[in-house]
């Protein structure tokens, strides 16, 4: 029995997010038919994190158990030929039978892009939270800095609890503003775009988008940093911002 990792990119907008569920198409059962259809195996995929409902990913992984002679590069290209062009197989690898996309990984980072401007862009609206008001991305990195270290992270979850525990680790907390579109780019140019990178050992339902919607607030002069500080030890989640939009919200990079 092989072990097969893929690493895969999406865009969520036609799917009710990775997990199969019963309201409509899922990532997971693309992937999941398209290995029925190359291997002639039913399989059950599991993957980093279970992505919602119009959220995207970059760099997604997942990994299925398979008795298949088929040699990665071929699996890249054969389950290639039975997807839609909004999910990509990036990657194909065998790895150890101890590997599991979930509880292998490290750490993840997401990516959340705000198109601020005033005069909203059609063509990313599926891709981008389209915010016309000015936004203080300096202020919003400031207080993006208090979300580092280990804290109690209930106040910005939905319908808490949803884990055994709501305490996290926030490796990462950056939010820059960028020219032109930046989600391949690590660019620091001044622009229209304004982008929030997180990484930590886990995430929270609903964690990263209620973060944006904490941040925004700060943004608008409306919040400051001591305040995000305070929502955290409250640890209600009425206290904090609205949750953000999922078209904004990409899974990036998985480290394990």
């Amino acid at each position: 029995m092989r072990n097969i990792r893929l690493t895969l990119s999406y865009d969520g907008t036609n799917y009710v997010g990775w997990q199969v569920q019963s309201n409509g198409p899922s990532v997971q059962a693309a992937v999941e038919q398209a290995v029925f259809k190359l291997t002639g195996e039913t399989v059950r995929l599991v993957a980093a994190g279970r992505t919602d409902s119009g959220v995207h990913a970059l760099g997604q992984v997942a990994n299925f158990a398979t008795e298949t002679a088929i040699t990665c590069e071929k699996l890249q290209t054969g389950l290639q030929n039975f997807l839609a062009d909004d999910v990509v197989i990036r990657e194909v690898a065998e790895v150890d039978a101890d590997f599991h996309a979930t509880y292998s990984a490290r750490w993840k980072r997401y990516r959340y892009v705000i198109f601020n401007n005033r005069v909203s862009e059609p063509f990313i609206r599926k891709y981008t939270w389209q915010y016309a008001a000015a936004l203080d991305a300096a202020a919003m990195h400031d207080a993006a800095q208090v979300l580092l270290g280990t804290h109690d992270f209930r106040c910005f979850e939905s319908h808490f609890p949803n884990k055994a525990t709501s305490v996290r680790t926030v490796l990462e907390s950056r939010v820059e503003r960028c020219d032109g579109w930046p989600l391949w780019s690590r660019g620091e140019n001044a622009g229209e775009f304004v982008r929030l990178d997180i990484a930590a050992d886990g995430f929270l339902y609903n964690m990263v988008r209620a973060i944006v919607g904490t941040l925004l607030k700060v943004g608008r002069h409306q919040w400051t940093a001591e305040d995000v500080r305070r929502i955290i030890d409250t640890g209600d989640r009425s206290q904090a911002g609205e949750t953000a939009p999922a078209c904004g919200l990409y899974l990036e990079h998985v480290e394990y």
